[in-house]
Formats: C-alpha cells, structure tokens, sequence
C-alpha cells in the first residue's frame, strides 16, 4: 500500500474544505486534500443554487398568474412546461458546479487524493485500499448528507430528497412533503407555484426555523393560507401503492384522509458525514449525535492536532458558515501549535420563500435563556401588512420582531417574516455585528418609500419599551456574567 507524508490532510472537497485548503496553502506547501466521491459543493450541486433556480421559476410563474390586483390582465392561462423548467435547473446547476470543479482542477495534481478516508490513528488515515496517509495534522470537512427515517426506504424510487428533485426531467403532478424547515419550505412552494399539487407536513409545530413563537404563528398561517400545511401531523400510515405513495393521515379538521401523491420528498433534516470516518479509532470528544465538539473560535477538536468545520461539525450548517470554518481551520492546521482565534461574524440566515424568512443574531429563545429570567431584554415588532412600500408592490405579509437589551439599549437579534427579508436581514446583522444601540440604529438614513421603513418602525417601537441607564444596568446584573 502507498504511503504518503503531509503536514495537513483534508477530508472533504467541499466549502470547507476547499477553504481550508487554501487557508493551509498560505501557511505551508505540504498540504493533501482527500475527496471520496465528486468536487463540486453541496451548494452548487444539490443546494442553495439550484433550489434558487427552482424558486425563481415558480416566482416568475406565481407573478405571471397574478397581475389582476394590479388592474394588469393577463389573456388566457399561465402554462408552465415542466421539461423546460428543469432543463434551465439542471443545465445553470451544472454551470455553477462546473466553476467549482474548474477552481479544484487549477489544484495541483500531488496536491489532491480521490478515496474514503478512515482513520487509523489521530495521525494516520488510510484511503480506500491504496494508500497510507501520515499527516501531523487532520481537518475533517466531509459534509452532510440528507437524513430521514430509514423505513422509507420501503418506497423505493418514490422516496426523494432535495438532492434527487434537480435531476428530474419534468414536474410531478403531486408531490408530500416532510418537514416544514428550510428546505421543505423553499421547495414545497416553488413545486406548488409550479403547478405541482403539494401536501406538507411537520411534527411538534415547528416552522422554519424560527424560535420566536408569534413570528412562527404568522409564518405557519401565512403558507398554510397558500398550499395544505399541517406542522404538527398525525399521519397513521405511508406505503407503496404500485407507482404512487398513499398517505393516511388526520387532517387539520380530525377527518381521516388517504391520498396518493407521486412522491415523497423528505425533508426532515441532515445528518453530518463523520460516521463511516473510523472516529472510534481515536479519542475525539463528541456530542449527543456522536459530531465532534470544537472550539468555535479556533475549529479545534479535543484531539489539539485535529480540526473540523462545515457541515461536518455541531455548528451552524450555513455556506458562508462553513467557508469562515474552513478558513479558520485550514489556517490553525498549517501553523500548528500555533493557532489563533478566527474572525466569527454575526448569525445569520434566510429562507427563500415568498415571504422570507431571516434571522440574525441571537434567536428569541436564545435572548431569552440569557436575558428573559429577570426581564432584561424587551422586543419592538412591526407589521408589513400596512407598510407603504411593501402594500405597493402587494407584498405585504410579515412581521419584524427585534429583541434589545434593557439598560444599554444594545440590539441583539431578530426573527423575521416578510417581504425582502433577505436583504433587511444583511443591514440588521451588520448593525449586530458592529454592537449597535437601538437609538444608533435609529440614527442611520432611511430613504421613501422603502421597505426598510418598516425596520425603523419596529426599532421606534422597541427604543419606546427599551428601559435604559445604569440603573437598569446594575438590576440586570444580577442575570449573571454577559447580561
């Protein structure tokens, strides 16, 4: 068998992976980056990428089918060609994918492995049947897969994840979706605005992924006005039924119902890919999941010479996560034992629909863990419902919860549902990161008519229930350290 020397090996060709490749290039040139299956990120192939080439199909379709409040009409109906949707998917999906692979091809040659890594030691891994790695030092960046309960595999071809629905030819005339999260959101109603017929369901309630109770109430209402969504299901059976998949469930009236749908799309979550790595093999600290824990700031892992990030970690599972993990990684592993803390921004996410759906800094249950035991956060909403802009251009559902510190007034965090959340989103965390004050939020322009008015509403909102001074200072001491 082969044997190979480095001073850093890389597991996983991915985002993180692909950044901590070249975060070690600039510290060392004895770096090996180890890939088991195809390059080509879980973004550009099977995530953010195409699911976006899917929404803005079924956006464009939605608007078509409604210019009639504008007093616009329409002659005739809206057709959608199925083959021709998933063609423009397939072949845009392809060409970012084939950007990734170009970046990788520039590697050089000595400088890439193709196989599954197994570890033998904390600093020996052994590829396929081929090869010997001796590395000094290990970053784990192998990703995620799709995760759901292994009795569907029952049906067979029927079954689908995210990963399958942009390799389709043509559109499904109906389609049971499993997990109203992220993904089944982004994915549910593009499919419905794209004419497919669309059941979705959840357990326990949950929506999005969001923690803040009312903002989750006005999402769930809100697409459940526009396609079936029942987030706390009782469903009593699924099964194969020839070349469709029957579901018993109680709907949302207590009716027992049973219907066919052509597939279902689960939805349900993913699972890092750590569990065929050989992690028994070395005495690595793991979570409940078995996810090796590291230190946020420096991706190190209780074994000090190995490293993780991306997908693979117990972290946030975001692109641009994974991308200043990696970094972060990639450069501890190449000046080890010399490693720093690595620049870690303000949270942030956003989902896709129509609403968005965002989220930045602390969530609502995270404030209220730290702050809500003495009272010393407060929140300022507001709703887009009446909003100039947003009633303009007939985009007006949502509502902006912002969370702010009593005694300083400093801003925390927010749960967003709304008309171009994504974007309100960037200026809120930017305003988190740099450590605002509510009243310093309230300083910067706001131009009209603009959606962002409703931020400034929302922040008026909390600055008037916001309790500031060194006396509230000091009665929020008593929360503990950090309050």
């Amino acid at each position: 068998m082969k044997q190979v020397n480095v001073q850093v090996a890389i597991i996983g060709g991915g985002t993180a992976g692909l950044a901590a490749y070249r975060a070690a290039k600039h510290k060392t040139d004895s770096v090996l980056l180890i890939e088991g299956g195809k390059f080509g990120t879980t973004c550009a192939r099977v995530g953010c990428m195409p699911s976006k080439l899917l929404i803005a199909a079924a956006e464009a379709a939605h608007s078509a089918a409604h210019t009639e409040p504008f007093g616009v009409f329409v002659d005739g109906n809206v057709r959608i060609d199925g083959k021709k949707v998933m063609q423009r998917v397939r072949d845009e999906r392809d060409r970012f994918v084939g950007f990734v692979v170009e970046a990788v091809d520039e590697i050089d040659i000595e400088d890439k492995l193709i196989g599954k890594a197994t570890f033998i030691s904390e600093a020996q891994l052994q590829i396929d049947d081929h090869t010997i790695v001796n590395a000094e030092r290990i970053v784990i960046a192998t990703g995620s897969r799709p995760s759901y309960p292994p009795v569907w595999n029952d049906l067979g071809d029927k079954l689908v994840v995210n990963d399958d629905v942009f390799d389709w030819l043509d559109l499904p005339k109906s389609v049971a979706v499993f997990g109203p999260g992220v993904i089944g959101l982004e994915l549910g109603q593009s499919l419905h605005r794209l004419g497919v017929e669309v059941l979705m369901f959840g357990m326990g309630g949950q929506v999005g992924p969001f923690t803040d109770p009312e903002v989750m109430a006005y999402a769930e209402k809100t697409f459940s006005d526009e396609f079936y969504l029942d987030a706390d299901a009782n469903v009593k059976n699924i099964e194969r039924k020839g070349n469709s998949v029957e579901i018993t469930y109680i709907d949302k009236q207590g009716i027992e119902q049973i219907k066919d749908v052509e597939y279902l799309l689960a939805a349900t979550g993913r699972r890092p890919n750590i569990d065929h790595l050989g992690l028994d093999n070395i005495p690595l600290k793991s979570d409940y999941r078995g996810v090796p824990i590291a230190d946020p700031y420096t991706m190190q892992t209780s074994v000090p010479s190995i490293f993780i990030a991306g997908d693979a970690s117990n972290q946030i599972p975001l692109l641009h996560e994974a991308a200043d993990q990696g970094k972060i990684a990639g450069s501890n592993a190449g000046v080890y034992p010399n490693i720093r803390v690595g620049l870690r921004r303000s949270s942030i996410a956003a989902v896709f629909t129509d609403p968005q759906l965002a989220m930045v800094g602390l969530s609502h249950k995270q404030v209220s863990e730290k702050f809500g035991g003495c009272g010393c956060f407060e929140t300022g909403n507001v709703s887009f419902e009446n909003q100039g802009r947003s009633r303009v251009m007939l985009k007006n559902k949502g509502l902006l919860n912002l969370y702010g510190e009593q005694g300083t007034g400093r801003f925390l965090g927010a749960e967003i549902v709304g008309p171009q959340a994504e974007h309100l989103a960037h200026l809120l965390a930017w305003a988190h990161q740099n450590r605002m004050t509510i009243s310093q939020m309230l300083e910067m322009p706001f131009y009209h008519p603009v959606i962002e008015e409703g931020v400034r509403t929302a922040l008026r909102d909390l600055n008037a229930k916001l309790k500031l001074g060194s006396v509230m200072i000091s009665e929020c001491m008593e929360c503990g350290p950090g309050c």
